[in-house]
Order: structure tokens, then C-alpha cells, then sequence
């Protein structure tokens, strides 16, 4: 079978699908992780595909828990925060509770990102410097000899 070919068969399996429903490779593609890494969290319950067979398809609660997942992951926080937060959603309730618990561990990753980002600019000057004095040595070592 060549790519064309292949190309079209997926695109005509992919036609059937609900509209609602995405396979793993698309998931994959359209969010920029890896097959396995979404396998990972389906194993730490934080995706829960709809299987058939050895098919997963992922519905639109699925694709909203993974930007939340890749966002917690981009801002610091652990796979089991992530899970903590996710998994006090109520869509019945106010979600207060969530909220209030994002919020906390959110004021608390913040405060962490900014001493971080302080330690960095201090260590990039830090570097500056050193390039600049490195660079001095040398035209001065070629001026001498």
C-alpha cells in the first residue's frame, strides 16, 4: 500500500467516526505528545479513551483533560496535582472546591516560577560576565603574543 493509499484508508476510517470522537494518532498529532505518553495517562487515570478493541477514541471530555494536563505539565505542576484538580470537577456542582484548590496550588507554583526566574537571571548575568571577561583574557593573550 503505498502513502496515498494508506493516507485515504485512514481518512475514510477516520470518516466514520463521530464527530465527538478522535483516535490516538490524531489525538496525538493535534496536541503534540506522544502515543505513549497518552497511554501514560490513561494508566494514571487521567484519560479515560473509550476502547474499542484495541482502538482508543477519545471523546471531547478527553481532549479538555489533556490541555489541562499539558498546561498543569508546562506551569510546574506534578501529574498527581494535575489529577487532584481535574478530578474535583462536578459537572453538576459549583466546583468551588476545584477552584479553590487550583487557586491555592496556582498562588504556590507562582511564587516558585519567580524565585526561579530570579535564581535564572541571576545566573545569566552571572554567565555575561564571564563570557565577557573570557573574551578580554583572550584579545588581550593575542595583543601580548
Amino acid at each position: 500500500m503505498n502513502m496515498n493509499t494508506a493516507a485515504a484508508a485512514r481518512a475514510s476510517v477516520n470518516d466514520d467516526l463521530p464527530d465527538n470522537l478522535t483516535r490516538i494518532g490524531d489525538m496525538a498529532r493535534k496536541y503534540g505528545v506522544t502515543l505513549r505518553a497518552l497511554r501514560f495517562y490513561e494508566d494514571k487515570g487521567l484519560l479515560s479513551p473509550i476502547r474499542q478493541g484495541s482502538t482508543r477514541l477519545y471523546t471531547q471530555r478527553d481532549r479538555t483533560r489533556l490541555k489541562l494536563i499539558l498546561l498543569g505539565r508546562k506551569v510546574g505542576f506534578s501529574l498527581r496535582e494535575v489529577k487532584q484538580m481535574i478530578d474535583l470537577y462536578d459537572p453538576k456542582g459549583t466546583n468551588a472546591k476545584q477552584l479553590k484548590f487550583t487557586l491555592e496550588k496556582s498562588e504556590r507554583q507562582l511564587v516558585r516560577l519567580n524565585k526561579q526566574r530570579e535564581i535564572l537571571g541571576e545566573a545569566i548575568g552571572d554567565l555575561q560576565q564571564l563570557i565577557g571577561d573570557v573574551k578580554a583574557e583572550l584579545s588581550s593573550r593575542k595583543a601580548a603574543g
